[in-house]
């Protein structure tokens, strides 16, 4: 697994937002190509997002199942499991495909949604 994936993954299971953070470049482009309104631009956006994330869902887990580097671009599936603070189980899998700039993210297409 690439040293991004890995950071991102524990960042994420640690609940540690400073280092997830850290994972992406100022400038990071999220595309969700399936829900286009939701995109955005930002480490800003990426600490707010996932702040929220960790406070909705305090126990969240993530795992990288199976991931690809070509040059630039990694492919991964992800599965993130937790409990929300409401008492539901969250179960979220999809896939990530990231473009890098060293060991940051600059830019991704996300497609990990919600299991129903």
């Amino acid at each position: 697994m690439s040293a991004f994936l890995s950071d991102l993954q524990k960042a994420i299971s640690t609940h540690d937002l400073e280092a997830l953070v850290s994972c992406f470049t100022e400038d990071y482009r999220c595309d969700m190509p399936t829900h286009p309104a939701r995109s955005f631009v930002g480490q800003d956006v990426v600490r707010e997002n996932w702040a929220g994330l960790f406070a909705r869902v305090p126990d969240i887990e993530a795992r990288v199942l199976r991931s690809v580097e070509d040059g630039d671009s990694l492919w991964s599936e992800w599965e993130m499991t937790g409990t929300t603070v409401e008492g539901e189980p969250q179960l979220l899998r999809g896939v990530v495909i990231v473009r890098t700039e060293g060991d940051r993210a600059s830019q991704a297409n996300f497609y990990l949604d919600p299991v129903e």
